[in-house]
């Protein structure tokens, strides 16, 4: 097996932090990417992983290596993409995450846009509201709500948004507006049991409310059906009610209480080594999404 393989193998290793899924990602054996490690270690003279049971981790030489392999098999893939044209014309699947309500609402129209102008491309789609491991899943393009933590991605903020407390106008001509969230504990809240949803709502100012829900349902659009319909109150990002909203059916109180809106970005993995389908829907995402008003 020549050097290239070898350190491909090893370097999806360290990502996957799999032995298995790196057979299963690259279609190899098991017991092949075992064997094509451990001769990329007898050739470097160093221990690049250690392996237990149940996890594989790098060492200190292996971390150092791994970085520069990451780097040197990215110039050997932008070098071969730029010799056969590719790093020019975008070719292949795409695949874009993010959160479900954000994704069919701003981030899908982006991507039939962007097939529409490159009909030679394809797209896969994952919209959940779930942390979303972009190595391991294989996304080329992520859009995340919230603050990023240090992943070594490439990143462009393209907006923000709020949490807001909301209703309808009948709601409050029946039961009086709240004027300070600790009188939401006289109102009857709907709320979602996603994944990052919490009994205790956090405000500005330091404020702090321990919600008890009447109506749960498992997607927002429950709460925010159940705010529409004049039922009670719900607590939602502001780009999940635009459009009720601007139609009003739907009035934010409490926004003086808002806590510090939240960055919008797009993320991707590559950086500037990114391949053509990734530059140029990155390119038009971040466009779009910055020019969008909701969020700017």
């Amino acid at each position: 097996m020549d050097r290239w393989q070898a350190m491909r193998i090893f370097a999806k290793v360290a990502e996957t932090a799999s032995f298995a899924q790196t057979a299963r990602l690259l279609h190899m054996s098991p017991p092949a990417v075992t064997r094509a490690v451990a001769a990329l270690e007898e050739t470097i003279g160093a221990r690049l992983l250690i392996r237990t049971t149940r996890s594989v981790k790098l060492t200190e030489a292996g971390s150092r290596y791994y970085e520069d392999c990451r780097r040197i098999l990215t110039d050997i893939a932008e070098a071969e993409s730029a010799a056969a044209g590719s790093n020019a014309t975008p070719s292949g699947t795409l695949a874009v995450t993010a959160s479900v309500m954000f994704g069919r609402m701003h981030v899908l129209p982006i991507v039939t846009d962007y097939l529409d102008t490159y009909p030679t491309m394809a797209a896969r789609t994952l919209f959940v509201d779930r942390p979303v491991s972009i190595v391991e899943e294989g996304i080329d393009v992520a859009i995340r709500i919230g603050h990023l933590t240090d992943s070594g991605f490439t990143a462009a903020r393209v907006g923000s948004v709020r949490h807001v407390i909301c209703g309808a106008p009948d709601y409050f001509a029946r039961h009086g507006v709240p004027t300070t969230p600790a009188d939401l504990k006289r109102h009857r809240i709907a709320v979602s049991t996603g994944a990052f949803a919490s009994p205790e709502w956090r405000f500005g100012r330091n404020e702090r409310v321990i919600v008890h829900p009447t109506l749960q349902g498992n997607t927002n659009e429950v709460s925010i059906g159940a705010a529409r319909s004049g039922w009670g109150l719900a607590r939602v990002l502001n780009y999940q009610i635009a459009p009720d909203l601007r139609d009003g059916r739907l009035q934010i109180v409490l926004a003086d209480y808002e806590e510090s809106p939240l960055p919008v970005h797009v993320l991707y993995p590559e950086g500037r080594h990114a391949p053509a389908k990734v530059r140029t829907f990155v390119d038009l995402a971040v466009s779009r999404l910055r020019a969008n008003r909701t969020l700017n």
